[in-house]
């Protein structure tokens, strides 16, 4: 940590490792002031996104008066995303998919048919108030579903074909998404269980199985056995950050690391089930798993300048709005019905909100708190990741390349 005076403001460098220690402090502060304050925990506001806010406005306070800043290295952030992530993807395991059922089959369609009308909203606003497509479509499912790495990923390639600041707009607008994500979803599944007295069903059916499938061998780990479960993830990152590096290239532009990374965990799981190589704990990395997902979002949340929403003018605020308010309606009165009106149908509406409008690990915090206060869903916990964090891009991906082929100028065809 250092501390000078530049421009006239007195700044506070952090390297990364002080940088991850402050997000560890807000991320604790966070649950405090959630147990503290009554309205925060029955509206199951995430403890990331309380205490990331409360940072928020001391940054934006200081940038207003021109008094101090901070200088952040969030150089872990990318790192503890893509763990997270390799996590979700050692949790998918081929059995659990098929014991989603027609219920994962519908989420998934669901989330599918919602990506595309987020693209037809962006286009349509976007042709309205005279916005140009890239921009258009970097506010609508290119970040509301893809999150930041997409919005990067594809920002970078418009402006490449001449879009200046492309890469600007997709962040802000991920950014947006990220922060309505999470502010919505909790509050919007606690109406639906409230309005319908909504309980957890004891009787999951199949689902109970999952935690036995998931359940831990016996007795528990030793110490290498730790290590491996460990050195399993990392090795997943590594070489997913190589697989995507080679889609990237097939596909001419840039590839998300996460979507890699998935992959390879996908398949280490389920050939480890077949050959067991080593002793998979699901508890551990799981665990692993939701303290990387805290510190990514509060990361994510601390180091946003509040100010720079501020470019989210016109066009692109319109349309970010409109993907908010299509979001809560499409779930509140359509998706939760689709699903079976009940209280798994509500927890999974807040992951829907979750990852629709910003990313899965969004979608995780917004079941958590929901599911804090309320009850255990396995079924969402079971099928909204694998859903949000892949099974999505599947119909997410192609169609949003067929927008792009067809509405920005200087696209190859």
């Amino acid at each position: 940590m250092s501390f000078e005076v530049v421009d006239g403001v007195f700044t506070i460098s952090e390297n990364a490792v002080f940088s991850t220690a402050m997000a560890c402090v807000l991320l604790l502060l966070g649950y405090r002031v959630k147990r503290k304050v009554p309205f925060l925990e029955k509206y199951c506001i995430p403890a990331p996104v309380i205490g990331g806010f409360l940072f928020m406005f001391v940054t934006f306070i200081g940038h207003n008066t021109g008094t101090f800043a901070f200088k952040f290295d969030s150089a872990f952030q990318s790192p503890f995303m893509l763990a997270f992530f390799t996590t979700v993807g050692l949790g998918a395991s081929f059995e659990l998919l098929k014991k989603g059922g027609l219920l994962l089959i519908l989420y998934w369609l669901c989330a599918g048919v919602i990506s595309i009308v987020q693209n037809v909203i962006g286009i349509t606003v976007g042709d309205a108030v005279g916005l140009p497509a890239p921009y258009a479509l970097l506010s609508s499912a290119i970040s509301m579903i893809g999150g930041h790495g997409a919005a990067g990923a594809y920002g970078r390639t418009f402006e490449e074909l001449g879009y200046a600041g492309a890469m600007g707009v997709g962040a802000a607008a991920a950014t947006f998404g990220l922060i309505s994500g999470v502010m919505v979803g909790g509050p919007l599944a606690r109406r639906l269980i409230v309005r319908y007295n909504l309980k957890p069903q004891e009787d999951n059916g199949s689902y109970a199985e999952i935690e036995s499938i998931n359940a831990a061998e016996g007795v528990k780990l030793t110490g290498l056995e730790t290590i491996q479960n460990v050195a399993a993830i990392i090795i997943c990152m590594a070489l997913g950050m190589v697989v995507s590096g080679w889609i990237g290239k097939l596909l001419g532009m840039s590839f998300p690391d996460y979507v890699g990374a998935m992959f390879v965990a996908v398949a280490l799981r389920n050939l480890n089930e077949k050959f067991q190589f080593y002793k998979f704990s699901f508890s551990l990395s799981d665990k692993i798993g939701d303290v990387m997902l805290n510190l990514y979002l509060g990361l994510a949340l601390m180091t946003l300048r509040l100010w720079e929403l501020m470019d989210l003018m016109g066009g692109m605020l319109l349309i970010v709005v409109a993907q908010l308010v299509f979001m809560c309606v499409i779930a509140y009165f359509v998706v939760f019905r689709i699903l079976g009106s009940n209280y798994d149908a509500a927890v999974m509406c807040a992951g829907l909100c979750g990852h629709g409008l910003g990313a899965t690990p969004s979608a995780i915090v917004n079941m958590t708190a929901v599911t804090e206060q309320y009850g255990m869903s396995r079924k969402a916990f079971m099928i909204v990741p694998i859903v949000g964090a892949f099974l999505v891009d599947i119909i997410y991906q192609p169609q949003t390349i067929y927008f792009i082929k067809k509405f920005v100028e200087g696209i190859t065809k």
